[in-house]
């Protein structure tokens, strides 16, 4: 009995000191059983080629929908299941691996049921819908209206979708062994394929039935905020009491105001771009929350109506259009020239570009994230980065995880290495051959890449520890504008290879803590996602390819009829980045020659912010609550804006809040046994409404006509408020 509890203890102490992971992950694993499987292959291609089609397919619409590796990882089972029923069970000999395979080793298990997941998730770009750099192609053909080779837009997708795993490789050892770095996206992923499984065996209601049912509502309810209904998506009541007021509609409108009491009944809503509010950690929600305040309900208003910083009631409150000193939207073909360089004299006949006082603060507030990310890890994290690199096999005690995936065979380093300085060697020779396409100089893919390598360790390990992710998209942008103006998409490029390189390293060390947690082979990790990434790239430009060529005025807002659903919302945001950044460049937006100079003073603001969290940690080491404040999360909360809106940030806040703190606390047994099935349900159910909503109803553009299907009912929300500017559908002052 003695031996029985001191082994007991032991496991209790080996196992993880996060909470949520010892709740979630469990703690056996048998190294026998097969992935390398015919199931695994089959579904997992025929899934990655999927989920990219559909994805890239429904990035073009009014409403894009990401179709997540969550609809895969429910439908696999049952088709896993019966393959494993039906496939004959003899064996022959394959000459190239010189042993017996079968296609039918056993019954279906968990371990490829994960590799075929993450052949999913690299169809949905691991988080982005569609592979980053296609936005590139969109640009050119449908906004610019030139022309790129086929052959050279490959080159851009896939090189800057694989340059990221070279240098994440190096990083496993920091951001995915150690305990802490617990990746909470993560945990979803595992609890779904734990219920799917494994035989419940607690009380009450299974996970299984209860996933099941919470799917099944879920998948009913939707067909109201998508189709019958589509005003609860943002219920912005404000605006119904004053109808007639703008001032009223800007500060009430989920949509394109600042949302005061707007709130989304629609799980689509609460989910989209900061995702599932069930699976971030509840100081990672109060961090936004702060950040969201700050920016909306302090920043923005006392900018707007305060001080009317930058002209800011001649434009709309929250936009990312670009507009004339007139607040007239700005004619950006008029200052293109034919070699796709800033016209000067066309600029200086045209004026000034202005920003909507949401989209340039926004702007401030992304150069803050950057600065504060360098000194939060440094501080906060510098110490213990330093330790393992120096011996990290004697500071740490590994927990019971990492001593299981030592059964392994791990990565060779020399892959790391070898596939790095190969997409290296591919991405410099685009450079060189297609240079009048791609504007891009050798020496310029060198200095986006040393920005990737050098960001990706503390922004994993922020993604790691708060599932919020601080992009370099801003900062990529701002260097190359100013080192190379005029060329709109070298700027773009730049920023694929800077920034898509860094997200796709994160992503990598993402999915490898799911294998961690899963117990996979860790090269059976690498060889699936690198694949899938190769394979969803290539159908992501296909099917851009044949839309963007068969769709007419495809992205053109201007031409199409208002019930067009090709508006290309994501695009249209890339498109006025690539103006602002690349073709005008940052010294006329941000520098002397333009009208934000006084932004700059964030990078400083930035910087000094988390020196004063550290200082009062190290002054009260005693209060808990000090260093769970996350100066880059809550800085950098309203990144996604736009095209996220303020009724995104306020539904996921609140429904965050009373999952991850008041469930938690006072119903946590619920909350361990159900929490992550629920989101999993959720996004499950709506997925497979939005698509059986758009082939049943989409294609023919079948729509009804009533309140309650006319949006949000805010019309007043992106007018204008200064005395003369003059707005169709607007009062003029």
């Amino acid at each position: 009995m003695d031996t029985s509890l001191e082994v007991s203890k032991e496991e209790e102490e080996e196992n993880s000191p996060v909470e949520q992971v010892a709740f979630t992950v469990s703690t056996e694993d048998d190294p026998t059983i097969p992935v390398w499987t015919f199931r695994m292959w089959f579904l997992g291609l025929l899934s990655c080629v999927l989920l990219s089609f559909l994805n890239q397919f429904f990035s073009y619409r009014k409403e894009p929908l990401i179709i997540t590796q969550i609809s895969v990882q429910v439908a696999a089972l049952p088709i896993g299941r019966f393959m494993a029923s039906a496939l004959p069970t003899r064996k022959f000999r394959v000459p190239l691996l010189g042993k017996e395979v079968s296609l039918n080793p056993g019954p279906f298990n968990m371990k490829e049921h994960v590799l075929i997941t993450i052949f999913a998730s690299a169809g949905y770009a691991f988080g982005n819908g569609s592979a980053y750099a296609v936005g590139i192609v969109n640009i050119i053909k449908a906004f610019y209206r030139r022309s790129i080779s086929f052959f050279a837009a490959w080159l851009i997708i896939i090189t800057t979708q694989v340059l990221g795993y070279g240098w994440a490789g190096l990083l496993r050892k920091y951001v995915v062994e150690p305990a802490h770095m617990w990746w909470p996206s993560t945990l979803v992923q595992v609890t779904l394929f734990r219920v799917l499984h494994e035989k419940d065996h607690g009380k009450g209601m299974s996970r299984n039935t209860f996933f099941f049912i919470a799917m099944t509502c879920s998948f009913c309810y939707y067909v109201f905020p998508g189709y019958l209904f589509s005003t609860l998506s943002s219920v912005s009541w404000v605006c119904w009491i004053w109808p007639h007021s703008v001032t009223a509609q800007q500060i009430g409108s989920g949509m394109n105001g600042l949302g005061l009491g707007a709130f989304g009944f629609d799980w689509s809503t609460i989910a989209a771009f900061l995702f599932s509010p069930l699976v971030s950690p509840f100081f990672a929600i109060m961090n936004v929350m702060f950040g969201y305040v700050l920016v909306v309900y302090f920043a923005v208003p006392l900018a707007y109506w305060g001080t009317n910083m930058y002209n800011a009631k001649s434009f709309p409150i929250f936009s990312s259009d670009l507009f004339t000193a007139q607040g007239q939207n700005y004619n950006i073909s008029q200052i293109v020239n034919n070699k796709f360089e800033l016209d000067l004299a066309a600029y200086s006949q045209n004026g000034q570009i202005h920003m909507s006082l949401f989209f340039a603060l926004t702007y401030g507030f992304g150069f803050a994230t950057i600065a504060s990310t360098i000194t939060h890890v440094s501080l906060f994290y510098g110490k213990e980065i330093w330790q393992r690199a120096v011996a990290a096999s004697k500071t740490n005690r590994p927990d019971i995880h990492t001593k299981l995936m030592r059964k392994y065979p791990d990565i060779p380093q020399w892959w790391f290495y070898t596939l790095l300085c190969g997409t290296l060697a591919v991405a410099f020779a685009l450079c060189e051959v297609y240079k009048e396409e791609v504007q891009l100089p050798w020496w310029g893919l060198l200095f986006a890449c040393a920005l990737a390598s050098f960001f990706t360790l503390p922004i994993s390990i922020i993604t790691a520890t708060t599932n919020q992710t601080p992009g370099l998209n801003i900062i990529t942008e701002y260097l190359m504008g100013y080192i190379l103006p005029g060329k709109p998409i070298a700027n773009v490029c730049f920023k694929v290879y800077g920034y898509m390189s860094m997200s796709q390293a994160v992503s990598f060390l993402s999915d490898f803590k799911l294998g961690h947690y899963m117990k996979i082979p860790p090269r059976s990790m690498f060889l699936v996602q690198f694949i899938g990434t190769i394979v969803a790239g290539t159908v992501n430009l296909g099917v851009a390819w044949w839309m963007l060529g068969s769709v007419k005025d495809i992205c053109q807002t201007d031409l199409l009829s208002a019930s067009s659903p090709w508006t290309c919302p994501g695009d249209h945001v890339f498109f006025d980045a690539s103006v602002i950044w690349g073709l005008v460049g940052p010294k006329r937006i941000f520098g002397n020659l333009g009208v934000y100079p006084q932004l700059n003073w964030f990078f400083l603001g930035g910087a000094a912010a988390p020196v004063l969290v550290w200082l009062a940690h190290k002054a009260f080491p005693k209060v808990k609550w000090i260093p769970l404040i996350n100066i880059p999360v809550m800085l950098g909360s309203t990144a996604y804006m736009p095209p996220a809106t303020a009724v995104n940030y306020t539904s996921w806040i609140i429904v965050g809040t009373i999952f991850n703190h008041f469930i938690f606390k006072y119903r946590k047994a619920w909350w361990q046994r159900y929490n992550y099935v629920l989101s999993a349900g959720l996004d499950a159910g709506l997925a497979f409404m939005a698509i059986l909503l758009y082939f049943a109803l989409g294609l023919n553009n079948t729509s009804i006509n009533w309140w309650g299907a006319g949006g949000e009912h805010c019309p007043l929300a992106t007018c204008p408020t200064a005395k003369g500017v003059k707005v169709d559908g607007c009062p003029v002052y």
